[in-house]
């Protein structure tokens, strides 16, 4: 599955649009999370317990879009975006984007990924690619 933040992916044509889809998620850090960054507030700098929520988050949604698309019949997603919001003292995530069916534009090179399984916690779709695509960062 190809999941670029482009509108096209080069090499391919778009033959079918099945529309937007998307993942959501909803979180906070837990109170050992925010005590520990508290105190590193204080110094200044990365807080890797935020980090650590923020790249789970991403992760989820883009696992529940790539889900969402498979789920169409779709081979790519195109015109991908994430988005964030505060909810109370919670984070909204959102990973959107166009699901399509591509194909290649010369017949002699390799077809598109096929539709298969979700990949496992914190590894990206097997099929990432171009050097556009969306790499997924791995789950600490």
């Amino acid at each position: 599955m190809f999941v670029v933040t482009t509108n096209d992916v080069p090499g391919y044509r778009v033959t079918r649009v099945l529309g937007e889809v998307m993942g959501l998620t909803v979180r906070s850090a837990n109170f050992g999370q925010n005590f520990t960054a508290g105190f590193r507030a204080l110094g200044g700098g990365e807080m890797p317990e935020y980090t650590k929520v923020i790249y789970e988050s991403r992760w989820e949604v883009m696992h529940r879009m790539w889900a969402e698309a498979q789920q169409r019949g779709a081979n790519a997603v195109i015109a991908m975006r994430f988005d964030s919001g505060s909810i109370g003292a919670f984070t909204e995530f959102c990973a959107y984007g166009t699901a399509v069916v591509i194909e290649p534009l010369d017949a002699g090179q390799a077809q598109p990924p096929a539709p298969g399984q979700p990949p496992a916690p914190g590894q990206p779709p097997a099929a990432v690619q171009p050097p556009a695509a969306v790499q997924l960062p791995p789950q600490p």
